[in-house]
């Protein structure tokens, strides 16, 4: 099974989130992120599951999902579907 991303060694720091990201540390301001993170406690914060894909970070008590993709600002955009005469 391939990975989308390989994600890695999450933390926070202040209101900083940084995460290893395809081998390249990242860090993302909270506030630009997600005001749901940027509210949430230590324990919330850190209380947070990856995806087996690497698709995204699942935050349990808090209700959070976020995509990586979303993260690095990677728009996808749907294939266009084949019209049917």
């Amino acid at each position: 099974m391939n990975n989308y991303h390989e994600v890695k060694d999450i933390k926070f720091t202040g209101d900083v989130l940084e995460a290893n990201i395809d081998g390249v540390l990242k860090r993302f301001n909270l506030k630009d992120l997600s005001p749901v993170l940027e509210k949430a406690t230590e324990i919330e914060r850190n209380t947070f599951e990856i995806s087996p894909s690497g698709y995204g970070i699942h935050w349990s008590l808090l209700d959070e999902d976020i995509s990586i993709d979303g993260m690095l600002g990677i728009v996808n955009t749907p294939k266009k579907q084949r019209k049917i005469a």
